[in-house]
């Protein structure tokens, strides 16, 4: 049987990165940049006040106090956005608002706290220092800095950055784009009723999810029967946007198996040794990769979690494709079959940090998975663990 590592080599090498596209700020945010964001202009772009008040001549308001204060009349109210050019003479003051030019001649501005308030003749009850409440031109960002780099995850605040400097695009590592097919006569939507001999079909909502959850882009995720030539036709017209193919379901030793059928001269299929998820398949259809996985439900998505989520995290450039591997002190004794790698449902107390196996082995028990918290790893050379061991996790928060 085929290694773990091998296989995770297999698929790594088969998940390509795509080239660099130009997108609107309202898509680009969770991606990562391609390339270096260069600011064209400086901000603040002008001078402008921090505060509500007034601005001021601070050498007019040196002895200004809440007992003896400075009274300087109004020559001009300054909203923010007023764009014709203003020049304050000493001895008056110009209400200004928060964001709004600074008039030329101005040394300081006056929180309106400090004073009455008025519109006409105000008083000015504080002094302040030349400077004071003034955000001069250029003190966040001058123009031509770098001021994002090429490898970093566009958050909210990147966002708000490029659209102050007047940015409507940035060019980023696009989203992988997956098509997820699910297999089984069997299966059927739910909202259906069902008949005797069928289940709802959870495996191409799920992997979707993983795949959302990952960062990548789900194009379409089809569901089909046991037959080859509908597999075939499905897979014809689903495939050509998108960069990778996941298929579930379809690839076992039995009868019926219509990915194996369907793609037997374009797929490998292999046994991987682990528990759960030993048949695996990987190969290349009509150019775009395709990696087939097994159809129990927790098969799935542990062969997703071993094999495919760092790959395609890795593709789109993201930062720690990898979940985070810790150790635990196991808190019961435990067996594993030797030879293969065994992947349990687990709980992870991190305070404590222990780790608890969660519900039984088998992969069809998807009740147990989706309230763990993390994948106990057992390798293959060990048949029994006993309660106080050091064991390796996965942590899935």
């Amino acid at each position: 049987m085929r290694s773990v590592e091998e296989h995770q080599r297999v698929v790594a090498g088969l998940i390509r990165r795509r080239a660099p596209i130009t997108v609107a700020l309202a898509d680009s945010l969770g991606l990562v940049l391609a390339d270096d964001v260069v600011a064209p202009l400086s901000l603040p772009g002008f001078d402008n006040s921090a505060m509500d008040g007034y601005a001021v001549v601070a050498e007019d308001i040196s002895t200004a106090t809440a007992e003896r204060p400075v009274l300087l009349p109004v020559a001009e109210d300054i909203p923010a956005g007023r764009t014709d050019p203003l020049t304050l003479t000493s001895g008056t003051a110009h209400r200004i608002m928060t964001g709004a030019p600074l008039p030329q001649g101005a040394t300081a501005v006056v929180p309106v706290e400090a004073t009455n308030a008025a519109t006409d003749t105000v008083e000015i009850r504080a002094s302040a220092k030349p400077g004071q409440h003034i955000r001069r031109a250029g003190e966040d960002v001058t123009s031509g800095t770098t001021v994002l780099r090429a490898g970093q995850v566009v958050t909210p605040a990147a966002v708000g950055l490029a659209a102050a400097l007047g940015l409507g695009e940035l060019t980023v590592i696009p989203r992988q784009r997956v098509l997820v097919m699910s297999t089984g006569s069997e299966l059927v939507p739910p909202g259906t009723p069902l008949q005797p001999g069928q289940i709802y079909e959870s495996n191409a909502v799920m992997l979707a999810a993983a795949l959302h959850e990952a960062g990548a882009e789900v194009v379409a995720s089809p569901t089909t029967g046991d037959d080859v030539a509908a597999f075939r036709d499905a897979l014809t017209r689903h495939m050509r946007d998108a960069d990778l193919i996941i298929t579930t379901g379809g690839v076992s030793a039995g009868a019926y198996e219509v990915v194996k059928d369907a793609l037997g001269g374009e797929v490998e299929f292999v046994k991987v040794a682990m528990q759960p998820g030993m048949p695996q398949g990987s190969g290349v259809v009509d150019g775009t990769p395709i990696i087939t996985l097994p159809g129990n439900p927790v098969s799935a998505l542990v062969s997703f979690e071993v094999f495919l989520r760092a790959p395609v995290r890795s593709a789109m450039g993201l930062p720690h494709p990898d979940r985070p591997r810790r150790t635990a002190v196991l808190t019961e004794d435990l067996t594993s079959p030797r030879g293969k790698r065994q992947f349990r449902r687990g709980v992870f107390d991190s305070a404590a940090g222990t780790v608890t196996s969660y519900g039984p082995p088998a992969s069809h028990h998807l009740r147990w998975l989706a309230s763990a918290n993390c994948l106990l790893e057992i390798d293959e050379e060990t048949g029994e663990l006993a309660g106080g061991s050091t064991v390796h996790i996965w942590d899935l928060t």
